[in-house]
């Protein structure tokens, strides 16, 4: 291993191995020139257009910052991965990208991660609520199931017609 070469914004200065490199790469070539979003995984959040709509627009609004879903899903993303984010109409309105995924059970989610999800009230309580609701409806829900935890940033807000590119400026 040895130190990353790709000094991207964060300066990552990590002790890389291939894939970790591959994935600075990744991140150094965005931050360096211009990304169409177009070729961007685009997802909407939810399991409705209601509910997609609703949390896209405390995205937009900088109060979502996080996500999770069941970990049978897979994996999904990774730090560095920039995703266009539908609203409830199937509609790109941003792009995001990855700052952390992690792993963790339901029961152990934290008032931290809660108040990133930025959901409701923001409380601990909400958030487990609101995720026993979502999960039983997915038929996956058990207390100490597995979960994927994605932290992120929003990268740009869209305008589907006039923004073909995103520019470090977009934001």
């Amino acid at each position: 291993m040895a130190h990353c070469k790709y000094r991207h914004a964060r300066r990552c200065g990590k002790l890389c191995d291939k894939g970790v490199a591959a994935s600075c790469r990744e991140s150094a070539a965005k931050k360096d020139g211009d990304v169409d979003w177009r070729s961007l995984e685009q997802f909407s959040f939810g399991d409705s257009p209601r509910l997609a709509q609703e949390l896209v627009e405390l995205v937009l609004a900088g109060k979502k910052r996080a996500t999770c879903w069941a970990a049978s899903e897979g994996p999904k993303t990774h730090p560095g991965k920039q995703w266009v984010v539908r609203d409830g109409s199937g509609v790109p309105v941003a792009v995001i990208e990855t700052t952390e995924l992690t792993q963790r059970r339901f029961d152990e989610v934290d008032a931290t991660f809660a108040f990133e999800e930025g959901e409701g009230d923001c409380t601990l309580a909400f958030w487990r609520r609101a995720h026993r609701n979502y999960f039983g409806r997915q038929e996956t829900f058990a207390p100490d199931m597995l979960l994927y935890c994605e932290r992120f940033r929003l990268v740009a807000r869209l305008d589907a017609e006039a923004a073909p590119e995103i520019t470090p400026s977009a934001i």
